[in-house]
């Protein structure tokens, strides 16, 4: 063996030494990650007994037994939401899928938290689960938590999705009679000025939409477009949703309009706040789209003035508005509606980001109290935190410039305050 060869050798052991010890290392991360996920599933699961145990204690007897649990089971979701800083939402989904995981799939729960199987696994077994008839429940879990243990999550995916079709007693007719319910529509920002637009709806819908959206996008690349394949299909879906223009239309006229172009048909009426340097092209500060927020001022500018449905706000130091009108109405005039709704942007509750136009403008000291109506003791709150802010235990503090000072039922403190303009 030549001094070359034994080098190499050499090299090639301490590799496969050093590779070990990360991959082990790594392996037991991740089984110190699964049982902390089993931590979380049994808390979560014992924090919604809970609010469902004290849901008549807690909640006003007014209310039917249902609502009663849900407002204390999201009350329960809120202090837990607060704590960590993690969307209510989040919090609200994750306790679902641990009461399914602690209550309906105990030896995938014990899976998880011998590390043999990870979250995500986890995950799609109850969401498959769900929909499984109790008669069938124990023979899907079964065999699914066999292909989980030695598989990866998109292989599990697959593999269970066939083995509940194959253990369903129920036709596919039936499900997706009953799936097709669902069917939505969500808007989720991103950064940059641009945002993701996200449809639920049938396969064959979807796949009808998809095919449209390719042969649009195939016309205009012969047509010699030389936007990317991915950019074409993204402003043939614009197109076709807000100019009608389809594959059949652009037989006479092949290029897919530009997105600058589709932006001159949009209709709704949102709010665009611009700064009026902005407006008047002598700043290059950022403009905010309402329920987004920052975009560039050639687009706001351009909006605004090819969308006239577009409410446009001049952002200038002194507006005019009415600020308050003291004891003398409990109703909130349209301007003071507009300065509150205008300062708050969302629902002042913490990690809530619904748009403040959505929401109710509370007293945050009650008008049967002695509270005043004006801008320091309105604030945004949607109907959910509203109704919340009154239960046991939730207290709020208005204090000067629009902070929120909120105490949960467990004692903690969470402040929010005004986002400040940006610009």
């Amino acid at each position: 063996m030549t001094e070359t060869t034994l080098t190499a050798t050499r090299v090639g052991d301490e590799y496969a030494a050093q590779l070990a010890e990360f991959s082990d290392e790594w392996a037991e991360i991740h089984r110190q990650q699964a049982v902390l996920d089993a931590r979380k599933a049994h808390l979560l699961a014992r924090s919604a007994a809970y609010a469902d145990e004290f849901a008549d204690v807690m909640v006003s007897a007014i209310l039917p037994p249902a609502e009663r649990q849900a407002l204390s089971r999201r009350s329960t979701c809120a202090a837990l939401a607060m704590a960590t800083r993690t969307p209510e939402r989040t919090i609200q989904r994750a306790t679902n899928d641990a009461e399914r995981l602690v209550n309906d799939a105990p030896a995938v729960l014990a899976s998880l938290e011998a590390g043999r199987i990870s979250a995500r696994h986890a995950q799609v077994i109850t969401d498959q689960l769900c929909d499984v008839p109790t008669a069938g429940r124990a023979v899907f879990l079964e065999q699914v938590l066999v292909v989980a243990e030695r598989t990866t999550v998109a292989g599990l995916r697959t593999s269970a999705r066939v083995l509940r079709e194959r253990l369903h007693p129920e036709s596919i007719t039936a499900r997706a009679t009953r799936s097709e319910a669902d069917r939505r529509a969500e808007f989720e920002p991103a950064a940059d000025g641009m945002a993701w637009v996200h449809l639920f709806t049938t396969a064959p819908i979807a796949q009808g939409i998809i095919e449209r959206v390719e042969a649009a996008a195939a016309e205009s690349r012969k047509a010699g477009d030389t936007r990317t394949c991915a950019q074409l299909q993204a402003d043939a879906l614009a197109a076709l949703a807000l100019t009608g223009v389809t594959p059949e239309d652009v037989m006479s006229s092949p290029v897919l309009p530009h997105p600058i172009e589709v932006q001159e048909h949009i209709k709704p009426t949102v709010q665009i706040t611009v700064p009026a340097l902005s407006m008047a092209g002598v700043s290059d500060a950022s403009a905010v789209l309402d329920g987004y927020g920052a975009i560039d001022p050639e687009t706001a500018a351009r909006i605004a003035v090819n969308a006239p449905t577009f409410t446009r706000i001049l952002v200038q130091p002194e507006s005019g508005a009415v600020l308050s009108v003291g004891r003398n109405q409990y109703r909130v005039p349209a301007d003071l509606q507009r300065a509150v709704r205008l300062r708050d942007g969302t629902c002042r509750a913490p990690g809530c980001g619904r748009r403040a136009r959505a929401c109710d403008l509370d007293h945050s000291v009650a008008w049967e109290d002695g509270g005043t109506t004006d801008v320091g003791n309105l604030a945004c709150l949607c109907r959910h935190h509203h109704r919340m802010k009154h239960l046991p235990g939730w207290n709020l503090d208005h204090g000067p410039g629009g902070v929120l000072d909120w105490t949960t039922p467990d004692g903690k403190r969470h402040r929010t305050e005004p986002d400040p303009a940006p610009f």
